[in-house]
């Protein structure tokens, strides 16, 4: 289950997020029972992680080219 954070997800960030909508909306909708709401919400962190995996890939990289692209003032402050 934790392999996915390491090496890039399985799932492009697109797929995960909308699996993740459709989990918290089974979710929210009631009528399931507690193991069926359990095994819900256990996917429902994996995808979460794998979307936030996705999220900060996208950040460092926005990171490293905005660095390759202004200059060195010598203040460190990263834009996130």
């Amino acid at each position: 289950m934790g392999e996915n954070t390491a090496a890039e997800p399985e799932l492009s960030y697109e797929e995960a997020r909308e699996e993740l909508n459709t989990v918290v909306r089974r979710l929210e909708s009631g009528g399931l029972t507690l193991k069926e709401s359990l095994a819900l919400w256990e996917r429902g962190e994996e995808l979460a992680k794998t979307c936030e995996a996705w999220l900060e890939g996208a950040r460092a990289k926005l990171a490293a080219a905005l660095a390759e692209d202004s200059p060195d003032d010598g203040d460190g402050d990263a834009p996130f």
